[in-house]
């Protein structure tokens, strides 16, 4: 039988809280494996995951005092899982890992004015929201494609569901958001319109957004 999932964000507040070892012991025990297999998607390596995970679990428990803020200890570690193996891979290949964020396009160039800097924050104010509106599944798979950078297998191996899920609770995140923020979408006109539209697509981080504004 299935061992039943312990609350994660009891254990979570013990070991920031409280220093509780026998809580972290607990965290570790339950996702120990399944963040193994999940670094093992990146780096090829069973012993390579294996040592960068134990890293993570290290230094969480290292800085446990500062982890109160976080809300949600389980995608926190897998994301801090996925950010470490693929920093192993950009040590350990020759391969050129170009950060799109980093890429000073265009319109960052030319767009970035009082006003657009203005509406983008108010912008990115009202996705949150709109965000934080969403069923918590649905919000969890959104934040973790969107946000987090991961593919619908390794939310998948995460939440333990299927991609097929995976794929439909984001379907429904996006036909939410759409309704939400359609109408920000259409507050204006012309140049402020456009200027709106792209500030979305930027901050949804789907271009499949265009579509529906």
């Amino acid at each position: 039988m299935k061992a039943a999932k312990p609350d994660l964000i009891v254990l979570w507040n013990k070991i920031c809280l409280e220093s509780d070892i026998n809580a972290f012991e607990q965290l570790y025990r339950y996702l120990y494996s399944r963040l193994i297999r999940f670094s093992v998607y990146y780096v090829g390596d069973k012993q390579a995951a294996e040592d960068l995970v134990t890293e993570v679990f290290v230094k969480c428990w290292e800085n446990r005092n500062s982890g109160t803020s976080i809300l949600n200890p389980e995608s926190y570690l897998f994301i801090a899982v996925k950010n470490q193996s693929l920093k192993y891979l950009k040590k350990n290949s020759s391969v050129t890992f170009i950060d799109l964020v980093d890429v000073d396009d265009d319109v960052s160039v030319t767009a970035q004015t009082p006003q657009y800097i203005l509406e983008t924050k108010e912008l990115h104010k009202q996705l949150n929201l709109a965000i934080e509106s969403l069923a918590p599944q649905s919000r969890e798979v959104f934040r973790l494609i969107k946000e987090g950078g991961m593919k619908y297998k390794e939310v998948a191996e995460m939440l333990n569901i299927s991609p097929r899920t995976v794929q439909t609770q984001l379907f429904r995140a996006i036909a939410k958001l759409r309704l939400i923020l359609k109408p920000l979408g259409e507050m204006d006109s012309g140049e402020n319109r456009s200027r709106r539209i792209i500030s979305l697509l930027f901050l949804l981080g789907t271009l499949s957004f265009l579509y529906y504004l």
